[in-house]
């Protein structure tokens, strides 16, 4: 299920993969590949500043510009004023909602969520709505969307082609 979308991501220029021969599918996402993979998918745009606020995300990582592009662009506000969390763990409500922030945070049009698990008015609830409605993503289930789920980079880069094509 996830085939297309690595290759995909391969062919862009969005991943290349954890060595040459590998992707590493079922490792867990981290949040600088998230915005890493969010940035190059967008062109790698330069950032306007680079000024960076967070002390744990170092000059000249491979992460640092698609950080500094998320915060300007309001894809993330980082884990805390000082600190981005790069090897954290993205779960699937907080990938859906870098994802849908990164496209514009588009308007929404279902006034109900398939899912169980997603509650009104949290701050995710609008990026599993159009995720969903869009067909960018699934639930673990038919009704239970796993907020709380671990993303791997199978997800990921399936999330990102979704939304991209």
């Amino acid at each position: 299920w996830y085939t297309a979308p690595v290759l995909w991501a391969v062919e862009q220029g969005i991943t290349n993969g954890l060595t040459e021969t590998t992707f590493g599918p079922t490792q867990v996402c981290n949040r600088a590949q998230v915005v890493t993979f969010l940035h190059r998918a967008k062109g790698s745009p330069v950032p306007n500043s680079s000024e960076n606020p967070f002390t744990d995300v170092p000059a000249g990582s491979f992460y640092t510009n698609a950080v500094l592009w998320a915060l300007e662009n309001g894809v993330t506000t980082g884990a805390s004023a000082t600190t981005f969390n790069p090897a954290g763990q993205c779960l699937r409500a907080q990938v859906v909602t870098f994802l849908y922030r990164a496209m514009g945070s588009p308007d929404v049009s279902a006034a109900t969520c398939p899912f169980t698990d997603v509650q009104a008015n949290q701050w995710y609830t609008d990026a599993v709505l159009w995720g969903a409605e869009n067909e960018v993503v699934k639930g673990m289930t038919e009704t239970v969307f796993g907020v709380e789920g671990i993303c791997n980079r199978a997800h990921m880069v399936t999330f990102l082609y979704r939304a991209m094509n």
